[in-house]
């Protein structure tokens, strides 16, 4: 599909019909053979950063091939109404992201096309050394719709110059949540100026899950049929973040709606946030950050001693009704590959997933600590996820909302949260 068909999926954009209403807009016969009418590839991402790495790994694709790619970046919330729109009205991108809110969607309405042989006859693809829990991701009915592209991890970044002007020790790996909570007020200023620590009501991978369960707590049930927010040990975990609200460690609900924490951080308002590794490509290009901020291991659990991270990671996918799925394999066969694994790890895009191939991206920005992130990869729990994982997780972050603007007890918002979380989940 040529660029045209990016530019005709915008004016499709206002089309939000689910996807269950266009499940056998898929079934057109290409996963079983696939249709190859040539031309130059749509590849559609949402992140800015990672494309310069990402265009000279697929320059290096198009050498060897003589298949030429052309990469369009969209922003994430427009990226998910054009590609609802275009599975609607059968134009999507030739190869495309896809994240685990929205594969169980997509693999269940044979929207994605079918790589299961593809992957198993290929001689680049291993999908032995991609990790089991990213795998099953993209893996619907036993069958294989996206090969992993990377993973993530969390860490915790701190202004050390704020750290040294209040006399507070840097975060290492003693630091406890109650250490985050005590610090976060003294790094605080009365007159507003500055904040010990900021997190939205939104920062669930980034900060709440990973509290969650190293106190023992759950989101979702292992079998996805129930909640876990009304767990006690979850409801302990989350009140962690009703302290820091109640101390003023946090800038308002308000400040935080139109500043993101990343903003908050390297505008100087705030002296730590909870940020994954793929925000590192912005971070190295930020000159205050460079100058002022560093990230260490995430805080433990005083109890149990458990330090986790939330980890996750992208697969990249095509569409099932394309007209070129040949080549939109051979591409996402090369992007799986070892070979194009290492070189995203060495230019710096991202940890990657194919097993030993994230060691180098530490050494991409040595100004930072980024071995924190992969000491991080002893204890990972993986993005808590279902069929209609965005449906839940916005509305526990709106009504979290109800806690940070002090109407409501987190204890009260978190039942509610499992009370409404359950229903949906009671309808997948």
């Amino acid at each position: 599909m040529k660029t045209r068909r990016i530019a005709a999926l915008c004016m499709c954009a206002v089309m939000t019909a689910s996807l269950a209403a266009c499940g056998g807009s898929g079934d057109k016969g290409a996963s079983e053979g696939g249709k190859d009418k040539g031309g130059k590839l749509s590849v559609m991402i949402w992140d800015n950063y990672q494309e310069p790495g990402l265009k000279e790994i697929i320059a290096d694709f198009t050498e060897e091939t003589g298949i030429e790619a052309e990469l369009q970046v969209v922003q994430w919330n427009e990226y998910w109404t054009l590609l609802e729109a275009g599975a609607q009205g059968g134009e999507m991108p030739d190869v495309f992201w896809m994240h685990s809110n929205e594969s169980q969607r997509y693999m269940s309405n044979e929207i994605l096309l079918d790589l299961t042989d593809k992957a198993l006859d290929s001689e680049l693809v291993d999908m032995s050394k991609y990790p089991e829990e990213i795998k099953e991701l993209y893996t619907y009915d036993g069958k294989v719709y996206g090969i992993p592209k990377d993973i993530d991890t969390i860490a915790l970044w701190y202004n050390k110059t704020m750290f040294d002007e209040a006399g507070v020790d840097y975060p290492d790996e003693t630091w406890t949540w109650d250490t985050v909570v005590e610090n976060a007020k003294e790094l605080t200023k009365e007159d507003g100026s500055q904040y010990g620590i900021a997190i939205r009501n939104d920062n669930n991978q980034e900060a709440y899950y990973n509290i969650v369960y190293d106190m023992g707590g759950e989101i979702i049930s292992d079998d996805k049929k129930t909640s876990g927010y009304d767990d006690p040990n979850t409801i302990k975990a989350m009140q962690y973040i009703e302290k820091l609200i109640q101390d003023g460690s946090m800038p308002s609900m308000e400040t935080m709606s139109e500043n993101n924490p990343d903003i908050l951080l390297k505008s100087g308002k705030s002296a730590m946030s909870f940020h994954g590794s793929w925000m590192v490509s912005t971070f190295k290009q930020e000159d205050y950050i460079k100058e002022n901020c560093d990230c260490a291991v995430m805080p433990m659990d005083a109890d149990s001693g458990r330090r986790v991270s939330i980890y996750n990671g992208l697969g990249w996918a095509a569409a099932a009704n394309g007209d070129n799925t040949e080549n939109a394999w051979k591409l996402i066969e090369y992007l799986g590959s070892e070979k194009a694994q290492q070189k995203q790890a060495e230019l710096g895009i991202t940890m990657s997933a194919w097993d030993g191939t994230s060691d180098t991206w530490a050494g991409c920005a040595p100004e930072f600590n980024l071995q924190a992130y992969l000491d991080m990869r002893d204890d990972m729990v993986v993005r808590p996820y279902s069929r209609n994982t965005v449906t839940w997780e916005n509305r526990a972050s709106e009504i979290f909302k109800d806690v940070y603007s002090g109407n409501m007890s987190m204890e009260d918002a978190c039942k509610q949260a499992a009370e409404e979380m359950n229903e949906t989940l009671s309808e997948e």
